[in-house]
C-alpha cells in the first residue's frame, strides 16, 4: 500500500505493543503499532476470486484453515526454514499469521476466522483493528510484500520471538469503489521492522500475542 495510508494506520495502532522490543528491521516514522496489513485473500469460502497460496496444503496441517490471496496479491518469506523444527514451526505460523491478516483485509473482515486462528490477546486486538482501519477508509490491498531477515528466538518451550523486516517498496493500497491503486514514491518509510511475541496454544499452534513495527528502520534499508 502506500507509504502515506501506512503511516497513518501505523499513528492509529500506535501504543498497542509498545513495550515490545524490536530488534530486527523498520516501520513508521518512528512509531510503534501493529502489524503490517499487506496479505490478501479469503478463508473458509471467503473469495470465489482468488486462488489458493503456496501454504494452503502446508495449512491443512492439525485443521489449520486454508487461506487463499487474490493473483494481485503476493508475499514472499526469507528465510522460510532453518533446519531447526521448531523454530521452522514458529516462521510456518508467522507467514500464515500474514497471509491472514492480509486475508482479512481483502475480506474487509476483521474476525475472519483465519485471522482469529493465528492470534490471542492484544495481538488479536492489534490485527482486527488494523483491519477495521483499512474497512473504514475502503481500502485494499495489492502489489508484492516481502518479509526478509526473520529472525526467531525461541525462549521456552511455549513463548519465543521474532524480528523481521518488511518491503513494501512494491506494495500499494486499492481503493475498494473505484479500483485504483495508490502508489507514492519508494523512500525510507516503505521498509518496515517488526518485532513480534508468539505463544503455543494447546493445538500445537503458535498464535501472535503482541507485535510493533517501526517503518524506516535503517536495519531494514536496502
Amino acid at each position: 500500500m502506500t507509504r502515506r495510508s501506512r503511516r497513518l494506520f501505523t499513528t492509529a495502532t500506535a501504543g498497542v505493543t509498545a513495550a515490545l522490543l524490536l530488534g530486527g528491521c523498520g516501520g513508521g516514522d518512528g512509531d510503534k503499532s501493529d502489524s503490517n496489513g499487506k496479505i490478501a485473500g479469503a478463508d473458509t469460502g471467503a473469495s470465489t476470486s482468488t486462488s489458493p497460496s503456496a501454504s494452503a496444503t502446508a495449512a491443512e496441517d492439525a485443521g489449520r484453515p486454508k487461506i487463499a490471496l487474490p493473483s494481485d496479491v503476493k508475499l514472499t518469506f526469507a528465510p522460510e526454514s532453518t533446519g531447526d523444527a521448531v523454530k521452522d514451526a514458529i516462521l510456518k505460523d508467522n507467514a500464515e499469521f500474514i497471509r491472514a491478516l492480509d486475508a482479512a483485509i481483502v475480506a474487509q473482515n476483521p474476525r475472519l476466522p483465519a485471522l482469529e486462528y493465528y492470534t490471542e490477546g492484544e495481538g488479536a486486538v492489534a490485527s482486527q483493528d488494523w483491519v477495521q482501519s483499512f474497512k473504514k477508509a475502503g481500502w485494499t490491498v495489492t502489489g508484492t510484500v516481502r518479509y526478509v531477515d526473520r529472525v526467531v528466538s525461541v525462549e521456552s518451550k511455549k513463548t519465543a520471538s521474532l524480528t523481521y523486516c518488511g518491503d513494501e517498496s512494491k506494495g500499494y493500497t486499492k481503493v475498494i469503489k473505484t479500483g485504483v491503486v495508490e502508489q507514492t514514491k519508494v523512500d525510507k518509510n516503505s521498509y518496515v521492522a517488526y518485532g513480534v511475541q508468539v505463544e503455543k496454544n494447546d493445538k500445537g499452534v503458535w498464535e501472535l500475542v503482541k507485535i510493533a513495527s517501526t517503518r524506516g528502520a535503517a536495519k531494514c534499508q536496502p
